[in-house]
């Protein structure tokens, strides 16, 4: 889509899944300070010691029970996931993946040289699993379900029955979960955040994908994280050194003041979105023929499309043909995504309100 709008004017987009605001000024601080320091040399491929105790005491924070051991830096969760999935899955394994998802899943595990089992999840269900579906999709091959709450793209938030009931089935069927975490503190429900690792019997087979790219601003200091059992850990620590051999050192020096410091930057971060996302929903109602539930999280909207009787690639594609507006076709986050387009709320509101109403031409022209 980025590529079919160049050389086009007055584009606005809605397509990327970044912040608009720049990193919080007492973390970039933080990482100049480091260089001025001589913070310029490799880290320990497991990752920066203060920033691992920092990170491991924030969730003991949250009740959990982790170790060092059980901590480790990588360059953005997407190497988190990576892995994760490199370090549990055997040639054939079989990963279980929600349909729509991210769309790295699907191609992580491939490369991994697994099998994605894709199972749908359904707008009225909020785009979380049904365990009845969840439990019919595990195999004798089953070796791991991704979670992704909230999500990317659906902005769905698992409740914690849910998250309970998947809990209960993995240990029934001795399975890992993946759970990517990387928009919990984008959680407009006004509950706490629950983690199905906190679950009895869970610390020990969940992988949490985490960092501080979404919540803090911060997608080019490339810093993510895994909380997981120790020998998985281990494993992914191993392979670490083959891929990247270890993360920016100033960026971790950065994330330690972003876990430690003042979090003042990153709530008001938060209540913008809310107030976006508020904004995002209200519009898209208010267009005849398209219509979205409201995100409980994250920073997407994904909008149903399908009364219009367009494909997402046909909406998608026409919409930006005709009023140079960007959104995601659905189909590009599985099957299941087909009739739906995702538009990221990571944008000004001045951009909210004109290129929905763009939309809003665009959809009145259909009829």
């Amino acid at each position: 889509m980025a590529n079919m709008a160049d050389g086009l004017e007055d584009v606005i987009s809605f397509a990327i899944g970044e912040p608009d605001f720049i990193t919080p000024e007492n973390i970039i601080e933080a990482g100049v300070t480091a260089l001025r320091n001589g913070a310029t040399h490799y880290t320990p491929n497991v990752g920066y010691t203060p920033l691992r105790e920092a990170i491991r005491d924030d969730y003991n924070r949250r009740g959990f029970d982790y170790k060092l051991e059980n901590i480790m830096v990588t360059v953005g969760a997407m190497e988190s996931l990576y892995l994760s999935m490199l370090a549990i899955l055997d040639l054939r394994d079989e990963i279980i993946i929600s349909d729509p998802h991210f769309t790295n899943y699907y191609g992580m595990a491939v490369q991994c040289g697994a099998v994605p089992v894709l199972v749908t999840v359904l707008e009225e269900n909020g785009f979380m699993y049904d365990i009845d579906k969840l439990r019919k999709a595990v195999t004798n091959k089953t070796k791991v379900i991704i979670v992704n709450s909230p999500s990317n793209p659906t902005g769905g938030v698992a409740s914690a029955e849910n998250l309970k009931a998947i809990a209960e089935l993995a240990i029934e069927k001795d399975l890992y979960v993946i759970s990517d975490e990387m928009y919990k503190y984008l959680n407009y429900t006004g509950e706490e955040y629950v983690s199905i690792a906190s679950f009895p019997g869970m610390i020990e087979r969940t992988i949490v994908i985490d960092g501080l790219s979404k919540s803090h601003a911060m997608t080019g200091w490339r810093v993510g994280y895994t909380a997981g059992p120790e020998n998985v850990v281990a494993a992914m620590t191993k392979m670490q050194e083959n891929v990247v051999s270890s993360v920016t050192t100033v960026s971790q020096f950065a994330a330690v003041e972003a876990i430690t410091g003042s979090q003042e930057v990153r709530d008001s971060m938060i209540k913008e979105y809310k107030k976006r996302r508020d904004l995002v929903v209200r519009l898209i109602n208010g267009i005849d023929n398209i219509s979205c539930e409201e995100p409980k999280g994250a920073f997407y909207a994904f909008i149903n499309i399908k009364k219009t009787g367009l494909s997402s690639e046909e909406f998608a594609v026409k919409l930006l043909k005709e009023q140079h507006v960007i959104v995601v076709p659905g189909n590009g986050f599985g099957p299941g995504g087909e009739g739906f387009v995702r538009l990221s709320y990571a944008t000004s509101k001045e951009n909210i309100i004109k290129g929905l109403s763009k939309m809003g031409k665009f959809v009145a022209g259909l009829s």
